[in-house]
């Protein structure tokens, strides 16, 4: 058996050919926080105590899939959105900092709107419409996914974390599903926009454990999801409603100009690394 300080050397180390340090070191940390219930100021502090001998069989399973290139979420069954754990696995997308900017970005400016009815395309763990539905709970949140596994995950978190959201299973792509939605203040999505032909440039905890369902479109129709839902709102957006989007930064561009056949006003945001990465679209028209 080894020690705590041990444990996270160890790692630490073996990790260092598949990730940077600084990753390799917060992997580290954050795997034996999970499997000790240790900060790591108490391990520190107890830097010389010894992993149980099921701590130490966990720790070395972790250890073999994380070298393979398993993500660290789907090991420990936990991706974190807006300060909360959400239930994860490979039938889901692991959250993402830059998809809680968009929620962030939505939630400030229509925290004034005490009835607002909301529309989430592409459910996976359920993080955007349930973190919506936290922050704003007089909100009417509905959330759809094409993926029965993915519903099933966001529909354990919703319960876990005691709010009320309606999720459908559906293929959104197929028109004649839309008859089955109403009209919404508030349409947001981050659905799939990689491109077929830009999966080799991914790394391989991507490529080789998230759902490809949730990731990639057709190299000859990148915007197919984009496309859709302004369609969609063309029917189904309230007057004054708004569509929030997270969007591909290399393709921001094409996007907002495609958008602007089916909405008055389409205006880009940067995320925090300063890459156009989320879209507002306003003043849908009537085709």
């Amino acid at each position: 058996m080894i020690t705590l300080q041990e444990a996270f050397y160890q790692l630490k180390n073996a990790l260092a050919a598949h990730y940077d340090v600084g990753e390799a070191t917060a992997i580290s940390h954050e795997l034996l926080n999970h499997l000790t219930g240790l900060s790591k100021f108490d391990r520190l502090l107890h830097k010389d105590q010894l992993l149980t001998q099921h701590q130490w069989q966990l720790y070395t399973d972790a250890q073999t899939r994380l070298i393979k290139g398993e993500p660290l979420q789907y090991i420990t069954g936990i991706g974190w959105f807006m300060g909360e754990a959400f239930e994860v696995n490979k039938q889901v997308l692991i959250p993402r900092p830059e998809t809680e900017e968009l929620v962030h970005w939505m939630v400030q400016e229509q925290k004034e709107n005490p009835s607002l009815r909301l529309l989430d395309i592409g459910t996976g763990s359920g993080c955007i419409p349930i973190s919506i539905k936290t922050m704003l709970p007089s909100s009417n949140v509905t959330s759809c996914d094409i993926s029965a596994e993915a519903i099933l995950v966001a529909a354990c978190n919703a319960e876990k974390m005691g709010v009320e959201v309606c999720f459908k299973i559906v293929d959104f792509l197929e028109e004649k599903n839309w008859d089955d939605f109403e009209q919404y203040n508030v349409i947001v999505s981050n659905p799939p926009y990689i491109p077929l032909k830009e999966k080799q440039l991914l790394h391989t905890n991507v490529v080789d454990y998230e759902p490809a369902l949730a990731l990639f479109v057709p190299d000859n129709d990148p915007l197919l999801f984009y496309r859709k839902i302004a369609r969609f709102a063309q029917a189904h957006l309230a007057p004054d409603g708004a569509v929030y989007f997270e969007v591909h930064q290399s393709m921001a561009g094409d996007t907002q100009k495609m958008l602007l056949d089916f909405f008055d006003v389409v205006a880009l945001q940067k995320d925090m690394s300063g890459n156009d990465r989320m879209i507002k679209a306003t003043k849908a028209r009537l085709l």
